[in-house]
């Protein structure tokens, strides 16, 4: 059995993603069938509760306010109409609603309340419930937790060192805070990043050796291929090859044998022959659904048909952990505070994410 090592260096990380491709995907795949069954991929359904109007300015982010990409604002999602997106998604195969909302941060008040009754309800639906929210307090992470959160994604998109090119609205160690908040609860980790932004290799080997370092490393690592949207800051970047996505998905493996890799974003421009050498490679997790927050994803018939060809079967739910229990509001211990904490605002110039913002005027 591979034995968890939490001390990688990024040489070491670059050694592997540079191995002879037979060899690196003979090591991933190895390893991952010694952890995993490797015939089982989780199916997620990623839903957007609040779309649009997002004060950062993440270069690779449609939803930020700052950027002409056409994407329209929308309220905070209701209950209701939750809870119908997260039965049509049980009845797709899918076992986890991950809620997105294009906030900065959590703040206090009706809003996260309405958040925490989402959750509550989708918990009761036998169902795994992530969200992903911004930044947020320990005492907002206990509250989720309580409501009966599974996980929580919150990316650190890439390496701390090229995380400056890419955001100046928020710092790297925010990101660190926010999932050492997570820790302090029962609720799960769900960290990645994105590759595709112009990083170089080193870049993401950093994002690895700073995932993989944290103790215990993170249940659940999306790894993102960029989707270039027109009015973005990084609307001309390349699109990934796919060998760079199966090496990426390869060396996550090897480097964290016990998490859940998903092949996330950018799945639309790979070929099912792609997607199969990533499962290969360690991938055991997907978002179904015709669309990712924003930008387009497979339809998920398509998907249960490619399940089908390479005899993949969905994962159930609480496999990895027992479902927690919901506890309703009014039996909470954890209550707001009206906190108002100093996320940091870094605020240096990325000249690429300044153009874009002033395309529009």
């Amino acid at each position: 059995m591979s034995i968890t090592k939490h001390n990688w260096t990024k040489e070491e990380i670059i050694a592997i993603y540079n191995k002879p491709l037979m060899d690196l995907l003979y090591e991933a795949a190895s390893i991952h069938r010694e952890q995993h069954d490797p015939n089982v991929v989780q199916v997620s359904t990623l839903l957007s509760i609040k779309t649009g109007g997002c004060p950062e300015d993440c270069g690779y982010c449609p939803q930020a306010a700052r950027y002409h990409t056409g994407v329209e604002g929308n309220d905070l999602m209701s209950v209701s109409q939750v809870k119908a997106q997260a039965l049509r998604a049980k009845s797709g195969g899918s076992s986890r609603v991950c809620m997105g909302a294009a906030w900065r941060n959590v703040k206090d008040g009706p809003e996260f309340d309405q958040v925490l009754e989402m959750v509550r309800t989708i918990n009761k639906l036998d169902m795994e419930v992530c969200c992903t929210l911004g930044m947020l307090t320990e005492n907002q992470a206990h509250r989720l937790a309580e409501a009966g959160l599974y996980a929580y994604n919150h990316n650190l998109d890439t390496s701390e060192e090229y995380y400056k090119e890419v955001i100046s609205t928020r710092g790297f160690e925010d990101r660190l805070q926010t999932i050492d908040n997570v820790r302090k609860t029962n609720v799960t980790v769900c960290s990645g990043g994105i590759i595709g932004m112009g990083e170089s290799i080193e870049d993401r080997a950093g994002m690895l050796v700073a995932l993989s370092t944290l103790n215990p490393q993170p249940e659940s690592v999306p790894i993102n291929a960029l989707v270039a949207v027109e009015g973005t800051p990084m609307e001309e970047e390349k699109p990934v090859e796919i060998w760079e996505m199966i090496r990426m998905v390869a060396t996550t493996r090897i480097v964290m044998p016990e998490t859940q890799v998903r092949l996330s974003a950018g799945r639309t421009n790979m070929s099912r022959e792609g997607q199969a050498m990533c499962f290969f490679a360690g991938a055991n997790s997907i978002f179904a659904g015709d669309k990712l927050l924003t930008t387009p994803n497979p339809d998920v018939e398509d998907d249960m048909k490619m399940f089908e060809l390479l005899g993949l079967k969905p994962q159930k739910p609480f496999i990895k952990l027992m479902q927690p229990t919901t506890v309703e509001a009014e039996d909470s211990q954890f209550h707001s505070l009206g906190e108002k904490p100093k996320w940091t605002r870094p605020e240096h110039k990325i000249e690429r994410n300044l153009e874009a913002s002033g395309k529009g005027k």
